[in-house]
Formats: structure tokens, sequence, C-alpha cells
């Protein structure tokens, strides 16, 4: 079993996505899962988890609808407001949907570094478990101190780290992110995307040993049984062929034993999420 743990749709529009810079022209155009599926089909991907992009609520119904029609869209990690007096009612809103999986907010972009131990968005963060959710972590290196804090708050909340905190590769800096790292792993509700590791590269000029320290570290840190693969497609394609952005991840694992693969390929992402496996419908699939 394969997963894609992290992937994204839009139709755009320069309205809602303003974070899509002058570099990023070619995002600027609707992705959606009849783009994706060919892709999954030729890297052997069963099915994948879906995540937001964008600060809204419409786009959340929307991406659940999107799964709902889409059989290999296995899971949906939207957005709703955990700072709102009224977060509670929208929780309940979607989950209820078996797709709708988790929620996170786009931290990184966010002034305020400590943005995460604000008392509104914290209280938001523990209604999650009542609902039984989970919460992606969106971070850059310079959070995950904070990171740490929020999780030591919460130890009975299933936390997941995005983009391993998109760490300076391309400065090939590796402090003070790694000794970061090791110390958010320790906590046992911490896991870890192996996902949007090639745009934080020199452009399309990497090579699959640039990433390998930040890789050892991470695999070091959460073991097999707490990482998970993710393409972030569309975004990887600003790097490279969503092949590319998973040949990278399977390479790196293919010394690990079948076990350990079988974790990071599938199993972690289907047991993090609490994902319900089927057919996806996906020619060459294997599921």
């Amino acid at each position: 079993m394969r997963i894609d743990a992290h992937q994204h749709f839009w139709r755009y529009n320069p309205q809602d996505y303003t974070w899509m810079t002058d570099k990023m022209e070619s995002l600027r155009r609707d992705y959606l899962p009849e783009d994706l599926a060919p892709l999954l089909a030729a890297s052997g991907i069963d099915g994948t988890v879906t995540v937001q992009a964008i600060h809204s609520l419409r786009e959340t119904r929307w991406l659940v609808e999107l799964a709902e029609r889409s059989r290999f869209i296995y899971g949906v990690v939207g957005w709703v407001d955990l700072t709102s007096p009224r977060v509670d009612e929208q929780l309940a809103e979607f989950a209820g949907n078996p797709k709708f999986r988790g929620v996170r907010h786009q931290v990184h972009d966010e002034p305020d570094d400590r943005f995460m131990l604000r008392t509104d968005f914290a209280r938001g963060i523990g209604r999650l478990k009542q609902f039984g959710l989970t919460y992606d972590l969106l971070l850059f290196p310079r959070h995950l101190p904070v990171a740490c804090e929020l999780v030591e708050r919460f130890p009975d909340q299933p936390f997941l780290l995005d983009h391993i905190a998109k760490p300076l590769v391309r400065d090939r800096q590796l402090e003070p992110w790694a000794t970061d790292i090791r110390r958010l792993a320790r906590h046992q509700n911490v896991f870890c995307k192996i996902s949007g590791l090639v745009t934080e590269a020199d452009g399309q000029h990497w090579h699959p040993a640039d990433f390998s320290p930040y890789l050892d570290v991470v695999l070091e840190g959460f073991g097999a049984k707490r990482l998970m693969l993710g393409s972030d497609w569309p975004v990887c394609t600003l790097a490279g062929h969503y092949g590319d952005a998973m040949k990278l991840a399977f390479d790196y694992i293919g010394h690990l034993s079948v076990h350990e693969q079988a974790e990071i390929c599938g199993n972690s992402a289907a047991r993090f999420y609490g994902l319900q496996l089927r057919s996806s419908g996906i020619p060459g699939s294997t599921r």
C-alpha cells in the first residue's frame, strides 16, 4: 500500500491564493483530481490525503465534496477557524464525514511567531480531540521551539509535522533545525511527513544527496512508525515532476526493512489519520 499523505487541489483565483508569488506562475491554474490520477497510477500510489491551501471554510467544504466523489482521496485535512468562539460548530459540521480527518492552519504565514500559543488558538486545538481530529503543523524551522511547547500542552492530541518543517536545504544548514526536530520527536503524539522537500532545495538543480542529512535526522528521531510520505503536489512541480518527488523518498527508504518501508509508505498515514482504505479505482494501483 502506498499513500501520498500530502497533496492539494484548487480552482485558482488571485483573490484567494495570494501566497502564490510571481515565481509560482505555473501554479496559477486549476489543479483537480483528474490531473492527479494519472500521476498516481504512474508512481503506483493507491490513494492520497488532500490538504487545505487557504484559510477558507468554503474550500474545506469543496475538498470534502471532492473526496466524496474521488475514491482515491482517502482523507481530507481542512481548515476551520480555531480562534473562533464558534469553533465547535465549525468542527461539528465536518467531523461527521468519515473522510474529514484533520485540521491545518498556515501558521508559518502568521506575523506572530508564537501564534500557536495564543489563548484563542490553543483553545481551538484543545477541542480537536473531542471530535476525533488530528492537527497538521505547517512551520518554518524558527517555529519548532514553539511547536514543542504546544505539543507539551496537549499530550493526547495527535500532531503531524508537515514538510519536516522546511529546513534550509538550499543553504545546507542543519542547526538549529536538527536539535529542535529531535526535541519535537521525543513527543510520541507527533508524527512527521517526508514531503515538500524538493522546493526547499536549489530550484530544479537538486540532487537526492542534498536531502540525506535531513532525512537521516527525521528517521532517527521519529522512526518508521511515525513517518509518512507526501508529494506536496502540485507545489512540488516548481522543482520537478510528481514522480521525481515520490522517487526521492522511495529511494531514500529503500535500504530499510520491508516492514519499515511499509510503515512509511502507507501504514503510518493510515493509522495516524484513521483512514478507511478501499480500492482507489486507479488503474495499476495495488489495492
